[in-house]
């Protein structure tokens, strides 16, 4: 899907100050690696994560990306009376009914005229919804939109690190199928899109591409569990590698479908997960990890937030430049993936 007069008019990231480190996750578990003779390091070790940051307790999904929504609009310099659609694109919500987007269209100001929903698809909501707002834009329904989204792991760390010390026991096995969830972190990000006469100097998004591998959804799954606390379960190695083939042929699809080489890609933004991810992603891709930007070492997996927030990052350290090609490159549980092409 290529789009022709679709701009990023406005991008911001709010990162929570709050930082967790791992070690200090571990030092919860004491009691779980005694009794399986387990070393402190080993989640740093298995993931390459450092610290993960939260937002203070309490604080709701849709105050968080109302805060970045409202920097992404300041910063685009648009009225907002043109914005005519409003994505929350969060695994976290306020919460079942109504739409987080409504308490956000409210916080905001938003008009009337402006329609407002919830999109949630994993860690490729924020993606998923450039998408849905481009394509609208392409289309002529609206001049312009803003996608939002907000994450938090708190509820789900401390709801992995009661579940693990209420069993009489735990194995290696179940330890380690719980890790992936204490990598998550939080964050918010907002990005307005406008049509091109509107934005004519902003960053233009050129196009997207997506797959599916819908087969491997037993992977990682996330629910809730007793009085409302959160569990997840993920097959991480078998998670990586499928995610990764399906990256490949997403990649080629991609590539085709801008008319690129791979030479052509100046600057890479992936979904943080891990290390590991990383590096076989980018190998995987022929990619130069120089042209990547890292986050997840200091920030962990953010969830739907981790590709915009990178990229936003990114941009204002000066990592990518004016005019520079950049591949977005998004994942989630499903599995599902969306890129997305950048002329910076």
């Amino acid at each position: 899907m290529l789009f022709r007069s679709v701009r990023i008019a406005g991008l911001a990231h709010v990162s929570p100050e709050e930082v967790v480190r791992s070690e200090d996750l571990e030092a919860r578990l004491a009691p779980i690696y005694s009794a399986l003779h387990l070393h402190a390091g080993r989640l740093e070790l298995m993931t390459g994560i450092r610290e993960r940051r939260f937002f203070p307790e309490g604080t709701r999904p849709s105050a968080s990306a109302a805060r970045a929504g409202e920097l992404a609009l300041e910063r685009s310099g648009l009225a907002r009376e043109k914005i005519g659609t409003l994505i929350h694109a969060s695994v976290c919500r306020d919460f079942l009914e109504p739409a987080t987007a409504s308490v956000v269209h409210h916080a905001l100001g938003l008009r009337p005229q402006c329609n407002a929903f919830d999109l949630s698809n994993a860690c490729l909501g924020f993606a998923n919804a450039m998408v849905v707002v481009a394509s609208q834009i392409e289309a002529g329904a609206i001049d312009a939109g803003l996608v939002v989204a907000a994450e938090d792991g708190r509820a789900l760390i401390d709801a992995t690190v009661a579940e693990l010390l209420r069993r009489d026991a735990v194995t290696k096995n179940e330890l380690k199928s719980a890790f992936a969830s204490l990598t998550i972190g939080g964050g918010a990000a907002a990005m307005v899109l406008a049509r091109t006469a509107l934005a004519p100097r902003a960053s233009q998004l050129l196009g997207a591409t997506s797959r599916a591998a819908t087969e491997h959804h037993t992977l990682c799954h996330g629910d809730h569990v007793g009085t409302g606390g959160m569990w997840m379960q993920t097959d991480s190695e078998a998670l990586m590698h499928a995610g990764n083939t399906l990256a490949r042929a997403t990649f080629d699809d991609f590539l085709s479908e801008l008319e690129w080489r791979r030479t052509d890609v100046e600057r890479v933004v992936t979904h943080q997960v891990g290390v590991a991810h990383r590096k076989l992603l980018l190998e995987s891709l022929q990619l130069d990890a120089a042209r990547d930007f890292p986050t997840v070492e200091t920030l962990g997996n953010i969830g739907s937030v981790s590709l915009p927030l990178t990229l936003s990052i990114a941009r204002e350290r000066g990592f990518i430049e004016p005019g520079q090609r950049v591949a977005m490159l998004g994942i989630g549980s499903g599995l599902q993936c969306t890129m997305l092409g950048v002329r910076n």
